[in-house]
This record gives structure tokens, sequence and C-alpha cells, in this order.
């Protein structure tokens, strides 16, 4: 399925895309050149208007193990993922992207995960900073979003110690949204990708749009900001999606159409 010559593979299947980390002779680290595909394939699916929700996997059984270290100790600098403009992680996408993670999610590589809207892991997935190790930090936006999704805390607790934390404790924390059997993060993760394509799009990404900016908010102007995000999908969707209602569709809280 993959080649073994490109390091960022991108499929596309409908309005999902699955972009690929292929170097899993070095457990997907990124090295350099493999951080600029990433980067410029991340902006070619934001440009896509057909391109409705994206899932982020690692070939070959491990997810990402975050920069490539061998690189960097021969003297090759590498981009700050989130820091730079020129990261991967500069900025949220502005659709949907769901992390399939097997195997370990580490250091850059848990920075991605993080920048993903959530997080599918098979049950014998690693979070960790090893890197902890090497005095590598962290500017993948690591210390950043961690922090705002599990908590100071714990995010300390996985920071300062390096210590890994396992699927099913990731889960309890709030790390990993759906924890999936063994060999099935992929799959999973394009499944509920699809399913979120499926929803009318406008209402979806202004609710996500209000849930990812208020925490710097007031709460009266949080709310404000939720009704602004909302006028385009009150005047486009609601309405007709309220007739549908009306007339039967969707009732006992079922998800299709009929």
């Amino acid at each position: 399925m993959t080649q073994p010559d490109k390091k960022i593979l991108v499929e596309k299947t409908g309005p999902v895309t699955t972009f690929i980390l292929n170097r899993p002779q070095v457990r997907n680290a990124l090295d350099r050149e493999a951080t600029v595909l990433l980067t410029q394939a991340i902006r070619d699916f934001e440009a896509d208007d057909g391109a409705r929700a994206g899932v982020l996997w690692g070939a070959g059984g491990a997810f990402c193990s975050g920069a490539d270290l061998k690189e960097l100790g021969g003297g090759t600098d590498y981009i700050p993922w989130a820091g730079s403009a020129e990261g991967p992680l500069h900025r949220r996408p502005s659709k949907p992207v769901i992390a399939a993670v097997a195997g370990h999610a580490c250091a850059g590589g848990m920075g991605l995960a993080l920048w993903c809207d959530l997080r599918v892991a098979e049950e014998s997935a690693v979070f960790a900073i090893f890197s902890r190790r090497w005095g590598v930090p962290m500017s993948d936006g690591t210390t950043v979003r961690l922090t705002r999704l599990i908590g100071e805390s714990r995010a300390l607790d996985m920071l300062l110690t390096g210590r890994p934390i396992d699927a099913a404790e990731a889960q309890v924390m709030g790390l990993a949204n759906r924890v999936v059997p063994e060999g099935q993060s992929r799959q999973s993760a394009e499944e509920l990708a699809l399913r979120i394509t499926e929803f009318p799009q406008i209402a979806m990404l202004s609710d996500r749009r209000s849930a990812q900016t208020q925490a710097d908010l007031s709460e009266a102007e949080a709310i404000a900001q939720e009704l602004a995000l909302a006028e385009e999908a009150r005047r486009k969707e609601a309405m007709q999606g309220a007739k549908k209602f009306a007339d039967g569709a969707g009732r006992h809280g079922a998800f299709d159409e009929t």
C-alpha cells in the first residue's frame, strides 16, 4: 500500500483525506524533508473545497516518534513545528482532522496528535514525552495544547517525568477520545471522519470554531461569539433541518434522514 520512496503520502476517499507518515523504519520520525512535505500536504487539504475532514496516520504500526533526532544530532536544525509559520502545526486546521494512533505518539508525535480535533487510539498505543531524556524541548505546541486539553496537573506529570501513558489512561484523562482494537485505528478514524462530513457543514464548523476559540473570553463574550458564528447556519441550514425533523426525519435519536 505504501510507497517506500515517499515520506508523506496522501490518500483521498470521497470527502476524507488521509495523511500517512511513511518512515516506518524510524517509527515515522519527521526529518526536515518530511516536515516540509507534511506542511504542504496540509495546505493542499485546506485549499481543497472537496476535502471536508482529514485523518493523520503512521505507517508500519507507529504513529510518530517526533523529530528525527539523528538528523538533529548531525547538525541539521529542525523547523519548529508550531512556532514557525513554515511548521505543519503552526495553526489549527480549518476542517476537522482525526489522529489514528497506533504504537507510539512521542514528543513531536504527541504534538501531531494534539493538533488534531480527536484521537482514536489502539489498545497498545502509548503517549509520552520521551525526548525529556535528551534535552530536546517542545516546539510543536505540546506544552500549550496538552495543558489546555487535560489540565495543568496532568500535563506537567507527563512533561516533567516523561512517563508513558497507555491508551486506557489516555482515554480517562481525555487525551484519547476512543480506544479501538489493534490494527483498527485508521479504519475507525476514517469511518468517524466520513460520518462528520455527512452532517450539515456550516453548523458543524461554526460550533467547532466556537468551542476552539472561547477559552480566553468571558462567558458573555463567548456566548456573543457563538451567536455571531451561528448566524450563517441559522440562515442557511437550521430552517431546512427543522423542517426535516418536523416531517419525521431523525426521530428518537436516529442520525439518518429517515
